[in-house]
């Protein structure tokens, strides 16, 4: 008899159940995920528990965002007894059908799995488990329905939360939840159906800070999903932490006031603090109030609307918007020929409107009385200096070394790239370089007479209005920023990581002082373009501008800071189709930088002119 043969059987007979059984236990723990939910329904019922969103404060300890409590019916249909469709459906308002396709949506929409393993979606609807049924109730619309839910057995209200915008103002800003799809799901572990997450504005970019840390509960239920205690005392249980207060830099009266100040109008303000890059205000007109998009009914009505006017309040056009930055650009070519020296602070040139159209003025004869006047000539012939440095001979070959050196500063001063400020949808810009007009017109085929339209702010230069009351805060602090942002702090933990850094531009400070006087010019002496912006007791400086508009009426452009000496505020301000910077930009700034440093305007005349017009095709 071959003994070594049957041991060998034997062995070889014992090796292979034990790897039948690991592989079958290996397939039900790891890749069939419906053996651990199956083994969790036999053995203990976990409930997860999400906490109120965080907070949000202004700078003043202002609440800009808070909670409110609704109610979701929630339904669990293992424990449904010989449901009354028709009661029911006469209890929360509904068809019997109503009733009916709801039960169908829920087993379908909301009951399927995902398993990542096998990449198939199969069905994961539980009887046993909670699923919300109505969804968002107020306090007077459960309070109708609780009372009767005794008669329904399997149905239950569930405490929630959601938005508040108390001062319906800076939707833009803020944002909005929505509630997560099948696809968020996928991504995140975090959400399960019927979450919300923020889907724009501050409540998107900051997502994982302010939904906080979800609790866990287990409850050891019986075979008929009766709950009898706590799973281990408790033990295993988590408590849902709410993320910590959110404090912004934004000023929400100021905010307010701006966007009184825009009704009727399109267009944006950016407010600034310029010794901290707190954006103070950003509005955007038109705009809409935060609270029409409050809950899944209110979006499912609202939103489509929102996205159908053809004014466009859901477009973010203080970092969305590119536009040319006109007149206000001359500061930045100013500051960039005096760093390149191909002028000094008296340097004078012709107001000589062959070169380039201009209005009347006396004559340009330093940088100061440029900046002034607004001489587009003086500009032209600045610019040209700058483009056309005589480092080669051959015209072409000198532009392209010029306008290299030119974009570099352009960058250095936040142009033609995403600032990085926390808010979504931003846009660069438009600084054009070397590369761009070579695709246009063919390698050393263009000098500076084919771009010479950017000397004044217009041609291809385009700029966010984020941008451009940006470019006002290093004007004002006389080289550097830091990056513009919303959030000051969340819970104590002072300045986030990168808003703290200071940037500076490729200029030395020196060169600010002249281009800093003649904006003070601008507002405050007989020839500026400003003077709609003046105030007699703090100085501000600022410098108009009108955007050539081939589509309509020109744009009104007007970027300010004040007080000079230490600037606690930049303003930028664009208003399309308005006409002249000096008429309507001017003194809606000059409003806004009182209502800041003052906590309240004064000129009631001006106020009340600049919130009666209508200066845009509002449809």
């Amino acid at each position: 008899m071959n003994f070594d043969s049957r041991k060998i059987v034997i062995i070889t007979f014992i090796v292979s159940i034990g790897l039948l059984y690991a592989f079958r236990l290996f397939y039900m723990q790891v890749i069939d995920d419906t053996w651990t939910l199956r083994a969790q329904e036999i053995a203990e019922k976990r409930k997860e528990i999400t906490p109120p969103r965080g907070v949000i404060f202004d700078r003043n300890g202002k609440k800009v965002v808070s909670n409110q409590t609704y109610y979701n019916l929630m339904m669990v249909e293992a424990d449904i007894e010989k449901l009354d469709t028709a009661a029911f459906a006469k209890l929360i308002g509904w068809t019997e059908q109503d009733v009916k396709d709801r039960f169908e949506q829920i087993r379908v929409g909301e009951g399927t799995f995902y398993n990542r393993h096998t990449k198939k979606r199969t069905s994961n609807y539980q009887k046993v488990r909670a699923y919300p049924f109505l969804k968002e109730l107020t306090l007077e619309e459960i309070a109708e329905i609780a009372p009767h839910l005794g008669q329904f057995p399997g149905f239950y209200e569930e405490v929630t939360s959601m938005r508040k915008y108390p001062y319906r103002g800076g939707a833009n800003i803020l944002g909005y939840l929505a509630e997560v799809n099948r696809e968020d799901i996928d991504k995140e572990p975090y959400y399960r159906p019927g979450d919300n997450m923020g889907r724009a504005g501050i409540e998107r970019f900051y997502e994982k800070e302010l939904r906080g840390q979800k609790g866990v509960k287990y409850i050891v239920t019986s075979a008929l999903n009766n709950a009898l205690e706590p799973f281990a005392d408790g033990k295993y249980d988590t408590t849902a932490r709410q993320s910590d207060p959110m404090k912004l830099g934004l000023d929400i009266i100021l905010q307010a006031y701006g966007e009184k100040l825009m009704q009727n109008k399109k267009g944006c303000i950016v407010a600034i603090e310029p010794s901290s890059g707190e954006i103070l205000a950003m509005v955007s007109a038109p705009s809409y109030d935060p609270n029409l998009l409050v809950g899944k009914r209110n979006i499912g009505i609202n939103y489509p609307k929102l996205v159908m006017d053809p004014n466009k309040p859901l477009y973010p056009r203080p970092v969305a918007s590119e536009y040319p930055p006109g007149s206000i650009f001359k500061l930045v070519q100013a500051l960039v020929a005096l760093e390149e020296g191909v002028i000094d602070v008296n340097t004078g040139f012709p107001c000589n409107k062959s070169l380039v159209g201009c209005h009347n003025h006396a004559p340009p004869s330093d940088v100061m009385k440029a900046v002034q006047y607004s001489c587009n000539p003086y500009f032209y012939q600045t610019t040209r200096r700058i483009i056309q440095q005589g480092k080669k001979k051959n015209t072409f070959e000198d532009a392209e070394i010029g306008l290299s050196i030119w974009a570099k500063y352009m960058h250095s001063f936040g142009l033609g790239e995403t600032l990085g400020t926390d808010i979504t949808g931003q846009r660069p810009g438009r600084i054009p370089d070397v590369a761009y007009y070579d695709k246009w017109y063919g390698h050393h085929q263009w000098a500076f007479s084919t771009i010479r339209s950017n000397s004044i702010g217009q041609g291809e230069v385009a700029l966010s209005p984020l941008q451009m009351a940006n470019l006002g805060v290093i004007i004002a602090n006389k080289g550097w920023f830091y990056t513009p942002h919303f959030v000051k702090e969340i819970g104590n933990s002072g300045p986030l990581p990168g808003f703290d850094v200071k940037r500076y531009s490729k200029v030395e400070s020196k060169h600010f002082l002249p281009v800093i006087e003649g904006m003070r010019r601008v507002v405050n002496e007989s020839g500026g373009t400003g003077r709609q912006a003046r105030m007699t007791d703090v100085v501000v400086c600022g410098k108009t501008g009108t955007v050539q508009n081939p589509h309509g009426k020109d744009h009104s452009v007007f970027l300010a800071f004040a007080p000079m000496d230490k600037p606690k505020i930049v303003i930028a301000v664009f208003v399309e189709n308005a006409g002249f910077g000096g008429t309507w930009a001017a003194p809606i700034a000059n409003l806004m930088i009182e209502q800041y440093l003052k906590g309240k305007v004064t000129d009631l005349a001006k106020e009340k002119r600049i919130v009666e017009a209508k200066l845009s095709n509002i449809l």
